[in-house]
């Protein structure tokens, strides 16, 4: 019965993963134009590599290219700042982006990686919302594919059937 839910398992998380990296997509996307707006003075690469550190943050992942942490360590200041504005810049984004964390956090989990401190990280942001259940992942991967379509990163249908959903969970 295991070897079963293993299959279902290695099939589900990688279109999972692929759902959050589109919901990661769309928040750098759009943090980029709040960053564009809050720091002109900057010129656009750093506008970018800005976007791009919190988003990285947001998500626990750090780019290790030596560049990469040379601007992060010298904008440290600004992106707490930022992380810190999320929820008023962005509250639209702030449910599918807490779902994007949430899913996740399961997928690494089942992966065996313990990556609890990014749910804290966001829920010290306000992100989380306490009340808001875990989706199922057909329901996530629905959002995705809306989010995605409005934002012209559109992810073809996948079929997520009620036995892998729960085998998950």
């Amino acid at each position: 019965m295991r070897k079963k839910t293993e299959n279902k398992d290695s099939r589900l998380l990688p279109i999972l993963r692929e759902g959050v990296a589109v919901i990661q997509m769309i928040f750098f996307k759009e943090f980029k134009s709040v960053i564009i707006k809050k720091h002109p003075d900057l010129d656009t690469t750093s506008q970018t590599m800005l976007a791009g550190a919190i988003t990285n943050e947001l998500f626990g992942a750090q780019n290790m290219e030596e560049k990469f942490q040379i601007f992060r360590n010298k904008h440290q200041g600004t992106i707490e700042q930022e992380l810190l504005s999320l929820s008023s810049e962005l509250p639209a984004l702030m449910d599918p982006l807490a779902d994007a964390l949430r899913i996740q956090i399961l997928c690494d989990n089942q992966e065996g990686i313990n990556s609890a401190h990014v749910l804290k990280q966001a829920d010290s942001l306000g992100i989380l919302t306490k009340d808001r259940e875990l989706p199922l992942p057909s329901a996530f991967m629905e959002t995705v594919r809306i989010l995605g379509a409005v934002h012209k990163l559109i992810i073809p249908p996948v079929e997520i059937d009620a036995t892998e959903e729960q085998d998950l969970l």
